[in-house]
């Protein structure tokens, strides 16, 4: 490879990894605009209360503000029951069009509008890295076409990302369009991730070494797989948890939070002892990794930090249940949960590699 297209692969793995570590700190950020209850904190999108710069004073909006982005959320939400409908998802629709809560306009807080501000400004930062990457990619088109395709698909995701986020504040934060918003931002993660991985393997001397040959490559990949499957499974109950704890939250007046624990159901027990089969079966993987000492350095330290990972976030989670659910705690453990999941899926990458590599040297 010659020094030129090395040069246009390292500056483009330079600003993918920038652009995937930015993403990673939108969902901090996303965390805390929804612990501090500031996800309408701008009642429009993508303006605020009909500026680029919100009002920090409510003496700023008109007297019949609450009424005019009301009606503007209930003429938003027409055309997205409408589009549900014709997709098939008529109760979906019914339902959105029966939600009393869409009616509702919270009074002016400068905090959270602000707050809310901010965490759109990051995301559209973020929308500019993802535009950066894909030009970065188009100067890979000839050593990897696929490289370009899948920046524009992040690209073109980011763009329906933020289209969820206006659906998220015109429904007035309904529960389920706020998990598929964050079952969005991590496949965006994931495929930023394969992104900046494929670009690394064009680099001459970038495999590891292989030091056994065999099927442990592939028994290692599917049990790293089945984790990433029940750590989805645990992003998904955890969804479900925090949406229990939104609508308690509501109900106590975000206040006397020692007792919210008390109020949530069955799915939260599940999601709190689900921690530990992940744990369980994580320190497995790493028994074998130790005993068999056939995986590179840079797996095992990789692997590390997961096992580190998990650690806080059972941690946290610890926290929340027996410290009345810290508000600084609740957006650390989302954190933790997707960087959790980006470890995984960066640790199957590189164990498909090494199978790769493992079945070529065993042709030769």
């Amino acid at each position: 490879m010659n020094q030129k297209n090395l040069n246009h692969i390292q500056s483009f793995r330079r600003i993918s990894f920038i652009t995937t570590a930015a993403v990673f700190f939108l969902i901090l950020v996303g965390g805390i605009v929804r612990s501090t209850g500031a996800g309408m904190g701008c009642p429009d999108w993508p303006k605020c209360f009909g500026s680029w710069v919100p009002p920090t004073s409510v003496d700023q909006l008109p007297k019949n503000y609450d009424e005019i982005y009301v009606a503007q959320r209930v003429e938003k939400n027409e055309r997205f029951a409408s589009l549900l409908d014709n997709l098939g998802f008529s109760a979906l629709a019914e339902e959105i069009e029966q939600d009393e809560s869409i009616l509702v306009q919270e009074p002016f807080n400068a905090t959270k509008t602000w707050i809310e501000y901010v965490n759109r400004l990051i995301g559209a930062l973020i929308g500019l890295l993802i535009i950066l990457t894909f030009v970065y990619s188009v100067r890979l088109r000839k050593i990897d076409p696929k490289i370009s395709l899948l920046a524009f698909i992040s690209l073109v995701l980011v763009i329906f990302q933020g289209w969820l986020g206006s659906i998220v504040v015109s429904t007035n934060l309904l529960q389920w369009m706020i998990s598929v918003h964050m079952i969005v931002a991590l496949v965006l993660v994931c495929l930023l991730l394969y992104i900046y991985f494929r670009s690394g393997t064009l680099i001459s001397g970038n495999k590891e070494q292989i030091v056994s040959v065999g099927n442990k490559f592939s028994i290692y990949r599917s049990v790293m797989g089945l984790g990433i499957f029940l750590m989805i499974v645990q992003v998904i109950l955890g969804t479900q948890v925090r949406e229990h704890i939104d609508v308690i939250a509501a109900d106590f007046g975000y206040s006397n939070r020692f007792s919210w624990i008390a109020e949530l159901g069955f799915t939260f027990y599940v999601h709190r002892s689900f921690s530990l089969v992940l744990l369980g079966l994580h320190l497995f993987l790493a028994y074998q990794f130790y005993r068999n000492k056939d995986i590179s350095h840079t797996i095992q330290k990789q692997f590390n930090w997961l096992l580190g990972l998990l650690l806080l976030v059972i941690l946290s989670g610890v926290l929340m249940a027996y410290f009345g659910i810290p508000a600084f705690i609740q957006p650390l453990h989302l954190l933790l949960g997707s960087l959790i999941i980006g470890f995984q899926y960066y640790i199957w990458l590189e164990l498909g590699l090494l199978k790769r590599q493992s079945k070529n040297i065993a042709l030769v």
